[in-house]
């Protein structure tokens, strides 16, 4: 099968679908066919693997083929297939499009309101982006914790100074390679969790009344750091599954003087949204080009449900324009609050603001993540746990499906352990909160996701 396939980042798994859509209505891949795999159609069309997978997600959502366990995707019959989508799937959600003017974030006591019940034990917590403690390897970890004790029994009486344990930061470097990014260890700095990562590198590029430009929807933790510092946010308009919207960024960066880009592009919490490999390349250029620093939030890329996880923007940068963070606590253990950051060409700047903010890192966790990524375990454990992941996602979608309200759509995440659900106009996410909460279960309302407290229809769901 031979896809003539052009090069347009922002619609390219679109383009791909139609393709194969067409060779099914013309009867060249007739009911029962095996299309190719995903990583077959990845090699033989030049694009990535999320973008393959992309395009087989919205073949299945339109009923043209389906997922077999162990065997790959095949060709289904039509009506059939149309019918059982109906039954299975909502529709997705549709394009944001935010006002793009600047303004101050002012959402502390709503989001206060949601992360206090995500502490109560007596709820069942959907609204927290945390993983099952099922499927955490905590008694792997625990050993791991129990070896680097015995091989540096002075660890936890010594101080881990920024940058941090150089085991763990060669360790991250080395993996580093596996998405395209050639780092060493002395462009790593070591964090306690992904959270001080952002803190620290929009303290380095920004001063308080600076406007940063994030996505609509974004995480709600993005926009309470930039109401901390006195930052104002600037939304831009984001697709469902491709991500930022490269012109409305083009816009918002000609009109506005934007300081720097805070932006999830694989994977964008609450959306699950992820840019293709073209885009993500086109927006280095973009603000690489405008001298605007991009911060980039890449904490969920090893949840990819495909084998390969897609190549973050940093993969793409030349200059160091691009800060990429990432961490462990969504697939390792959020207790460790183990995290880091590549800033590029703010490495000083990075490495002396987290010395004066908390001077290093606890030493021990440190160490035993190092120990599990270098003996294998984490790859072990991410094979296992993206199987649940994805398997969740899917029920959960089909629960969506069967019980929420007609007009109700949702998100089709390719990674992630979280759904972006659009409810009926009628719908005030902040009034279901409270009745959910009332009916012992936590989740997340969409208003906390906006710094215009927008999407007031919308929930995360776990």
């Amino acid at each position: 099968m031979n896809i003539d396939v052009t090069e347009n980042g922002e619609r390219l798994y679109q383009q791909v679908a139609s393709r194969i859509e067409g060779l099914i209505e013309g009867g060249t891949l007739g009911i029962g066919t095996r299309v190719p795999s995903v990583r077959k159609l990845s090699e033989q069309q030049g694009i990535s693997i999320s973008t393959a997978l992309q395009a087989y997600r919205m073949l299945e959502s339109e009923g043209l083929i389906e997922a077999r366990p162990q065997s790959g995707y095949y060709v289904r019959r039509r009506r059939e297939a149309q019918a059982e989508t109906r039954r299975s799937l909502p529709p997705e959600c549709e394009i944001s499009l935010p006002p793009s003017t600047p303004i101050a974030v002012n959402n502390t006591e709503l989001v206060m309101r949601v992360v206090q019940a995500t502490s109560r034990t007596d709820l069942l917590q959907l609204g927290t982006a945390v993983c099952c403690t099922t499927y955490l390897p905590t008694q792997a970890l625990h050993r791991s914790l129990i070896s680097v004790t015995k091989k540096f029994p002075e660890a936890g009486n010594s101080y881990d100074f920024a940058p941090g344990t150089p085991i763990l930061r060669s360790a991250i470097a080395r993996r580093a390679l596996d998405f395209g990014c050639t780092l060493s260890p002395d462009d790593i700095v070591l964090t306690i969790g992904a959270t001080e990562a952002l803190n620290l590198c929009l303290r380095a590029v920004t001063k308080p009344g600076d406007a940063v430009a994030i996505e609509s929807p974004t995480y709600y933790n993005i926009l309470q750091i930039i109401e901390a510092l006195g930052l104002r946010a600037v939304e831009v308009a984001t697709h469902p599954r491709d991500g930022i919207v490269l012109e409305s960024l083009e816009e918002a960066v000609e009109r506005e003087n934007i300081a720097a880009c805070v932006f999830m592009p694989s994977f964008s919490n609450p959306s699950g949204a992820t840019m293709s490999d073209e885009a993500k390349k086109k927006m280095v250029e973009l603000l690489e080009e405008r001298g605007i620093p991009l911060i980039e939030d890449d904490v969920w890329s090893d949840t990819c449900f495909e084998t390969s996880r897609p190549q973050p923007a940093k993969a793409y940068d030349k200059t160091g324009n691009v800060m990429l963070l990432s961490g462990f606590s969504k697939t390792l253990a959020p207790g460790y609050r183990v995290g880091w950051v590549a800033p590029g060409k703010w490495r000083k700047q990075v490495q002396y603001l987290k010395l004066v903010s908390s001077e290093g890192n606890p030493t021990l966790p440190s160490l035993a993540v190092a120990e599990f990524l270098e003996h294998g375990g984490y790859d072990y454990h991410l094979r296992r746990v993206k199987r649940y992941f994805m398997e969740q996602t899917q029920m959960a979608l089909d629960s969506v499906a069967r019980n929420f309200p007609e007009g109700t759509k949702a998100s089709r995440p390719c990674g992630g352990h979280f759904l972006w659900v659009e409810l009926p106009g009628q719908v005030q996410a902040l009034d279901l909160f409270e009745d959910a909460l009332q009916a012992g279960v936590s989740i997340a309302p969409g208003p906390i996701f906006s710094a215009r407290q927008k999407f007031s229809n919308f929930v995360r769901l776990n």
